[in-house]
């Protein structure tokens, strides 16, 4: 399976494989549900291998869809891009979510997950 599970202070947080692909179109976060339901948990920590191809290309609509379904769960997502592995399209960072953040470290990104407890 291409998630684990883990503690992080209190919060239970479902992370992908870095490695594993998880949804290969933008209908596919079902696995990502998956887990977060079996874990009962609504947070999500991927890496860019586990999203669409186009996630970062904002004007391929990808992310705007596998958001739309996730946040009908209110899963947040934390995603752990290091410098330099993904190229964000030049509109990404006018994404605004709630629900979705990026981060350079995986630490960074639990950190800004364990407030999901709280909501």
């Amino acid at each position: 399976m291409p998630f684990t599970t883990f503690d992080h202070g209190g919060v239970t947080i479902v992370e992908a494989d870095p490695a594993a692909t998880v949804m290969r179109r933008p209908d596919d976060p079902a696995r990502v549900l998956e887990a977060c339901f079996s874990a009962r948990t609504k947070a999500a920590l991927l890496y860019p291998l586990n999203l669409t191809p186009r996630f970062f290309d904002l004007s391929s609509g990808e992310a705007g869809v596998v958001l739309d379904k996730l946040r009908r769960f209110g899963i947040r997502v934390a995603v752990v891009c290091p410098p330099g592995t993904v190229s964000f399209s030049s509109r990404f960072a006018e994404l605004r979510a709630d629900d979705l953040r990026v981060f350079e470290t995986r630490d960074a990104a639990c950190a800004w997950l364990a407030p999901a407890r709280d909501r």
